[in-house]
């Protein structure tokens, strides 16, 4: 019992990282990515093969979050122009490439029998093969995430990302690169997404193209949905609820098909009462129409401001 409530303390841990990578694109950024299980397997392919390979586990990591960041960034050039429905559907139909990619380069891959017998990581001498050890370095790079994102929200980038998100023709006129900005904010999505992959591939020790699939995202969307969309509180506490919430189906008597469905349900009846009753998420803010002003997110003075200071000199 001990060892399966770590389990699942490690399972939370990699799913906050996906929860707050993925905000950082939908939530602060407004970009609605739904390929997003991509970067997640990207991250985790690239760190078993290299691991498999011979290359030191800390050097797999790095590598996962820079490939899981280009990839963000390539299918953010021919994409970034587009918004809304539009958007979704491109990057959906990117993550089913990456999908299909995995599944039939069977040279690199393996294809459908996945990649068995990844190492377990170690970091300057210290093993990470027990799973109370393994949750510890989980926890680490989770709040390590959850700092740096943290960080990146509340400086001018971070507010260049949330006008953006509100008014993307008002943060033009007011001289930002909108285009740069989405980029970086992908590939910054991605890089994070990567490392969850690459933990993720580490504790499970095999992985096969059928975990990062359509319902992965979706999964990761209902998080940030549940938590509550631009708040990293949110991400977390979602993440968290999702993955414990079906556990204890697993103690009832039921066909697996059965108790699969169920977990759908679950989901689904969780998300529709959240939407009737708290529509912005736990943690969102409290009104989504609510007025702001764009200088003073962008921390630009109001000509009102300046006109002042002038009558003042």
């Amino acid at each position: 019992m001990y060892d399966y409530l770590l389990h699942i303390a490690v399972l939370c841990g990699i799913y906050v990282i996906l929860s707050i990578s993925l905000n950082l694109a939908v939530g602060f950024t407004g970009l609605f990515n739904i390929g997003h299980a991509a970067f997640y397997g990207i991250g985790a392919y690239t760190s078993a093969l290299l691991t498999l390979a011979g290359v030191p586990w800390w050097i797999a990591l790095i590598a996962s979050a820079i490939m899981a960041g280009l990839f963000g960034f390539m299918v953010g050039v021919p994409c970034l122009r587009l918004r809304g429905d539009y958007l979704a559907i491109a990057t959906l139909g990117f993550g089913e490439i990456i999908r299909a990619v995995m599944k039939n380069w069977t040279g690199l891959t393996r294809g459908p029998l996945g990649l068995p017998g990844i190492p377990k990581p170690s970091l300057f001498g210290v093993q990470f093969a027990s799973i109370d050890m393994y949750l510890l370095l989980v926890v680490v790079i989770a709040i390590i995430t959850v700092v740096i994102v943290n960080r990146l929200v509340k400086s001018p980038f971070g507010r260049v990302l949330k006008s953006i998100r509100e008014d993307e023709i008002a943060a033009k006129s007011l001289g930002k690169n909108v285009v740069k900005y989405k980029l970086q904010a992908l590939a910054l999505s991605a890089m994070f997404a990567g490392v969850a992959g690459s933990l993720y591939a580490h504790y499970i020790t095999f992985i096969d193209p059928s975990t990062f699939t359509l319902m992965e995202t979706v999964l990761m969307l209902c998080m940030v949905v549940l938590g509550g969309s631009g708040s990293i509180i949110g991400s977390v506490v979602g993440a968290i609820i999702l993955v414990v919430l079906p556990e204890p189906l697993r103690f009832i008597s039921l066909p697996s098909s059965a108790a699969a469905a169920l977990r759908q349900m679950i989901y689904s009846v969780s998300l529709i009462l959240m939407m009737i009753f708290r529509p912005q998420g736990i943690f969102g803010e409290t009104s989504t129409t609510k007025k702001f002003d764009l200088r003073k997110l962008l921390g630009m003075r109001s000509p009102k401001t300046k006109m002042r200071t002038k009558k003042n000199a």
